[in-house]
């Protein structure tokens, strides 16, 4: 017997719509950082997309958001940093440098936070 494609003869009512929301943070490392336990990087320690001192981190929602940190151009893992989103100038990203690491003086450090906004649509 031949193989066939079999298929749903059904047409969808609803359709889901996600709209990111995307932001880049940018942060030059003011002083070499050694192995330390934790180095906090505040919201007013960021610059925006526009060049501008970050007043807050967004708040990222629960199950359709992500943050990517990267260091020097270099996407890095997950397990070395924490972030702490912020209303009225808060919130901060902690990184956690693993043992015999260390940020050099003017390395760039980007967090980008992505945020996703889904919404059924009915036809």
């Amino acid at each position: 017997m031949a193989l066939k494609i079999v298929k749903l003869a059904i047409t969808p009512k609803q359709t889901i719509s996600t709209s990111p929301t995307v932001a880049r943070y940018f942060h030059e490392v003011p002083e070499t950082i050694h192995e330390v336990t934790t180095h906090k990087i505040n919201a007013s320690d960021f610059l925006t997309d526009q060049g501008e001192i970050a007043q807050s981190l967004p708040v990222l929602n629960l199950n359709n958001s992500y943050f990517n940190v990267y260091i020097n151009g270099v996407l890095q893992m997950d397990e070395n940093f924490s972030y702490t989103a912020g209303e009225d100038g808060i919130g901060s990203l902690l990184l956690s440098l693993p043992d015999d690491s260390e940020i050099p003086k003017g390395t760039p450090i980007i967090m980008e936070t992505v945020n996703f906004h889904p919404e059924i649509v009915s036809e």
